[in-house]
């Protein structure tokens, strides 16, 4: 049975760990889990041999750190996991504001509870979700919010002058004391705040309405910021700076399958009835943030989401499962049209330069979209000779693909094209009519990509129009 007095606590295992800091608990939790071999941070995937390590240097060094990345880069996901280093439930004395050691609280009004009770003190357990407090920060975020502010009802009741620590509202900060304290966007506080959190984080004091008060936290301090904010020349300021023990740069996936491991583990693609995807779809939906980071039209500054990949690849299972329920197919197999029908997931997540937004955003992403296929297309298709396709449709036939049917029927209308059944069947992942369709679309839209043949809303998949028979177009419609 756990204790429930102060008495009770002191002759158990707990007086040992009187003037333990959440610093020292995380550090000592930390360890046994590298003695064990146990993930630190499970579910994190691509950081293993880059950020894991820092954070787990940080931690051992009993630092406050702080992450930098650009967004979609796991950054509060690991802040939150930051709980896991933490002892499952720790005694703190019942009532108090700010989660007081029993054996050293901090509030005047933990001493004073203690001085009155002794032994007979009351005490509750506190479990770890309890002691991790986040915050977006804001502009408008104000000191009151962080720290607190003066209540001058509490004063009147309590019979405190202004000044007394009794009267203090506590603010987020002192509430998350012998826990965690997050702040996302860390840049985006005011300079007034900024200043009030590196008071509290080195002396443990700070001003109230211009009332100094002492308050020892014991607390870890964490934050993420944006790269470009956090400078000499962006809006965090030099001793908030100075005061942070670690700083660890985040990164996006720095491989294909990286991000493909990544984007399988957090997508929703479990539906009722299971889409099949081969994994060259995998690897265009991927493909495509790629494309999108490296793109010039794109902000570097504002970064690609991993969050894209993740949603395009939901809207692809998506659109799969539509033409599945539409058509009456016996199984849902995604395609690469499914891929062009999704640009909704990947629009919102762009932010472009002044030469993307003239282009528009729609334009942007189905560019990126189509290099990614021409792109996973050379790397599959590198050894298979397609030149058999390529010289049908130079021979001034088209071929239009109808989507009024379903992926299986769409074998017959290929078949119209030689060697291009026979080229899918080398690219096909399954041994059905609709994994053979889906291959060769694949195949025609690879050709497409990579400027072999030719793509028209009008007569579907032509011929490559060269030079001269585009100026001599040009001259026509002049």
């Amino acid at each position: 049975m756990k204790p429930t007095t102060l008495g009770d606590l002191r002759t158990g295992s707990w007086e040992a760990r009187a003037g333990w800091s959440v610093k020292d608990e995380m550090r000592r939790n930390l360890t046994r889990k590298l003695k064990a071999g146990t993930p630190v941070f499970p579910g994190i995937v691509g950081y293993e041999d880059s950020v894991t390590p820092q954070i787990i240097n940080a931690i051992l060094s009993r630092h406050n750190f702080i992450l930098l990345g650009l967004r979609g880069q796991a950054k509060t996901r690991i802040l939150r996991q930051l709980t896991d280093l933490l002892d499952e439930e720790i005694p703190v004395i019942a009532g108090s504001e700010l989660n007081d050691d029993p054996f050293c609280p901090v509030s005047a009004e933990g001493r004073r509870i203690v001085e009155a009770e002794g032994n007979a003190t009351p005490i509750t357990w506190l479990p770890r979700e309890a002691r991790y407090i986040e915050k977006l920060a804001t502009p408008d975020v104000t000191v009151a919010d962080i720290i607190g502010d003066i209540d001058p009802i509490k004063a009147a009741r309590l019979g405190t002058r202004l000044g007394d620590e009794l009267s203090v509202h506590f603010g987020l900060l002192p509430r998350a004391n012998r826990g965690i304290f997050a702040m996302n966007e860390l840049p985006d506080l005011s300079g007034k705040v900024q200043v009030a959190l590196f008071n509290i984080m080195q002396e443990g004091d700070v001003q109230i309405k211009g009332y100094p008060i002492r308050l020892p936290l014991d607390i870890v301090l964490v934050f993420s910021a944006n790269p470009e904010d956090y400078t000499a020349r962006g809006k965090i300021i030099t001793p908030l700076k100075d005061r942070l023990g670690s700083e660890i740069r985040t990164h996006y996936p720095r491989t294909l399958a990286e991000g493909m491991a990544i984007t399988r583990q957090e997508a929703w693609i479990e539906r009722e009835a299971p889409v099949r995807m081969a994994n060259f779809m995998v690897e265009m939906i991927e493909e495509v943030a790629f494309q999108a980071r490296d793109d010039s039209r794109v902000d570097k500054h504002s970064g690609v989401s991993q969050r894209l990949p993740i949603s395009l690849m939901e809207n692809v299972v998506s659109n799969a499962e539509r033409r599945s329920l539409r058509f009456g197919e016996p199984r849902a197999i995604a395609r690469v049209t499914d891929l062009y029908a999704s640009l909704s997931a990947v629009t919102g997540k762009l932010e472009l330069e002044y030469e993307g937004e003239l282009k528009g955003g729609e334009a942007v992403a189905r560019d990126i979209v189509r290099r990614a296929v021409g792109q996973v297309f050379a790397r599959r298709a590198m050894d298979i000779d397609t030149s058999s396709i390529v010289d049908y449709f130079e021979s001034d036939n088209s071929l239009k693909v109808p989507d009024t049917l379903a992926t299986g029927e769409l074998v017959e209308i290929f078949a119209l094209v030689p060697g291009l059944l026979e080229v899918a069947a080398e690219l096909a992942e399954g041994q059905g009519r609709d994994d053979l369709g889906a291959a060769a679309e694949f195949v025609l839209e690879g050709l497409y990509a990579r400027k072999q043949v030719a793509r028209s809303e009008e007569r579907g998949y032509t011929a490559v129009e060269s030079e001269v028979t585009q100026v001599t177009a040009r001259r026509r419609w002049n």
